[in-house]
């Protein structure tokens, strides 16, 4: 098989704990998370962009399968029909990338936006339009903006908040 890619389970919430036990045992992890802005200053401020998954590199034929089945906070790895499935590496480098430019544009939701601010709206079917942002809807990556059309009224609209950038005025 060789060195690949392969996702690995872990149990509910023991992401952080699965990551530091792989670390330890020497082995290359790749463990998405995003910044968030919570609603509550006491909960998680960085949380995983993929919830019960971490990304390991190794070779199973030497390291064994069992090892990561039977491993401390781990359900084991991701199989279809008893065969470990193996994720391509274009697939991380892309991960690596979007999980980057989340981080460049201030985190999962973003930080810079204000109610009242001028937006754009990047992409979808209202791409190319200009909105004022309202508000973030919480406990989602969504958000919400005042589109105007023909009229002087504001029509508000949800959006994704990837699809959406502030306007450099």
């Amino acid at each position: 098989m060789g060195i690949q890619w392969y996702a690995l389970r872990s149990k509910p919430h023991k992401e952080n704990a699965l990551w530091q036990h792989v670390i330890s045992l020497g082995f290359e992890v790749f463990y998405p998370r995003l910044r968030v802005h919570p609603i509550n200053p006491r909960s998680r401020k960085i949380k995983p962009y993929f919830p019960g998954y971490l990304f390991i590199h190794v070779d199973l034929d030497s390291c064994g399968l069992s090892t990561f089945q039977w491993m401390t906070h781990a359900i084991g790895i991701v199989s279809f029909g008893g065969e470990p499935a193996a994720v391509p590496d274009t697939l991380i480098i892309a991960l690596k990338k979007r999980i980057q430019e989340i981080q460049d544009a201030g985190g999962e939701l973003f930080e810079q936006l204000h109610s009242g601010d001028k937006i754009s709206i990047e992409s979808g079917p209202f791409r190319g339009y200009e909105a004022i942002f309202d508000t973030r809807i919480s406990g989602t990556e969504r958000v919400r903006v005042l589109l105007r059309l023909l009229s002087d009224q504001y029509i508000p609209l949800e959006l994704d908040a990837s699809n959406i950038s502030k306007k450099i005025t």
